[in-house]
């Protein structure tokens, strides 16, 4: 069929312009976070993850494993249904509770994942406001932009985290409007103004939805996100957050008023027509949440774990994109580059760091996304930042004289 030379063509044209994704097979091993096996054409070997969302090795905790085990054995495998058709079991009740809780919220509604819950929550606003025009922040995820997308609705974009122009948009465009943005924006790690975001959104009478992906459980004195840590919980009308970064496991949700979560239960495709989240998986979203809830000390070690990053890479010469969050990125600016040095690290050095190329970032851009944890050691650290420094050494993006005492650990 002459039809499949035209994907054959595109799949060569990705892998010649360094664009094709290879999905390394990675084995977990728990109970040793960070440490890893990768399975590659060569064989088992054992290496360091340095880009995994997991941002707090909940994942591997034993209180997590112990309540999904204890699930497991209860209630079996999977939820047997959709919400609406015997597919709502009280694992499914207690953790939107919780969730509710965590964000000071009346209710909350669980997703197969985070960007279902964007994907369906936007494109089904609509369906009730048929005249609402979307403010969407120029660097929003694809889940954003794909939801707002389906929902044929009018669309304005702003300009990245720019609050004149914004305002600007708020002042000319008539009611109903909503402000879609994130707080942790998971590329560049900078973090969005939202309690300024908030302020205009109030005086111009627009509705606020915020992905806080990247920040729920990281953030805030009780993982509940940048809103949480700025006291602006009560002032977002729409949270968005997920289950399978900071909490360890799988799955997505929105949080807000009763009576807008009761409308999408009731109106988005996206969730009624699905089969609900196992039983086991909410078992341990829930104990993890209460978890991480409780334990500040574990946001304090990611924290400084960031920090010692992104120190030990500036001191050795290396450029790190400047940010107040967790993430650390490498700008390589060249796909072909950052794919090999990547390569470089994993097959040579055992270090794992996904290449992060367009369409996730935009062209020019490409990079490698650290995202150092509680379990990284400072031996771990030094390891990398001397094995990365000569990797772009050989690859023509670091000169060798910018380098600075890469052997040398810092007291």
């Amino acid at each position: 069929m002459k039809y499949l030379d035209k994907f054959k063509k595109t799949i060569e044209s990705l892998k010649n312009e360094g664009k094709y994704r290879v999905f390394n097979t990675i084995l977990r091993n728990r109970g040793k976070f960070p440490s890893a096996f990768w399975y590659s054409n060569y064989g088992v070997k054992k290496i360091i993850n340095w880009c995994s969302n997991d941002y707090l090795g909940m994942g591997q905790h034993q209180f997590v494993i112990d309540a999904m085990k204890t699930a497991l054995d209860g209630v079996g495998t999977g939820s047997g249904g959709t919400r609406n058709i015997s597919g709502t079991s009280k694992y499914h009740v207690e953790l939107e509770k919780e969730l509710a809780n965590l964000h000071k919220k009346e209710s909350a509604l669980i997703f197969t994942s985070a960007y279902v819950a964007n994907l369906t929550t936007l494109e089904t606003i609509p369906k009730v406001l048929p005249e609402i025009t979307y403010i969407s922040d120029s660097e929003n995820h694809a889940s954003i932009i794909q939801g707002i997308r389906y929902s044929k609705a009018k669309k304005e974009i702003w300009k990245h985290n720019d609050l004149n122009q914004l305002e600007k948009l708020l002042k000319k465009i008539p009611e109903p409007k909503c402000v879609v943005f994130e707080s942790v924006y998971s590329m560049d790690g900078d973090i969005s103004p939202i309690k300024q975001v908030v302020e205009l959104c109030k005086k111009y009478n627009a509705m606020t939805y915020l992905d806080e992906v990247h920040a729920v459980g990281l953030y805030g004195l009780k993982g509940g996100g940048i809103a949480e840590r700025e006291n602006l919980e009560s002032e977002v009308d729409i949270i968005n957050g997920t289950l399978g970064k900071a909490f360890g496991v799988q799955g997505g949700y929105i949080a807000g008023k009763k009576d807008f979560l009761d409308t999408i239960r009731s109106l988005a495709p996206g969730f009624i027509f699905t089969t609900s989240l196992s039983p086991v998986i909410c078992a341990g979203a829930l104990t993890s949440i209460k978890y991480v809830r409780e334990h500040n000390d574990l946001r304090n070690q990611l924290k400084e774990r960031a920090a010692k990053t992104k120190f030990e890479l500036t001191k050795s010469g290396i450029k790190v994109l400047d940010n107040n969050s967790h993430i650390v990125p490498v700008i390589i600016g060249d796909p072909v580059k950052c794919k090999r040095i990547s390569d470089d690290l994993l097959y040579k050095e055992n270090i794992y760091v996904q290449p992060i190329n367009y369409p996730t970032v935009p062209e020019g851009t490409e990079r490698l996304r650290f995202t150092p944890g509680p379990f990284h050691t400072d031996d771990m650290i030094y390891d990398m930042v001397t094995k990365l420094s000569e990797a772009l050494i050989r690859n023509q993006v670091l000169e060798k004289s910018n380098v600075i005492n890469i052997n040398t650990k810092a007291s």
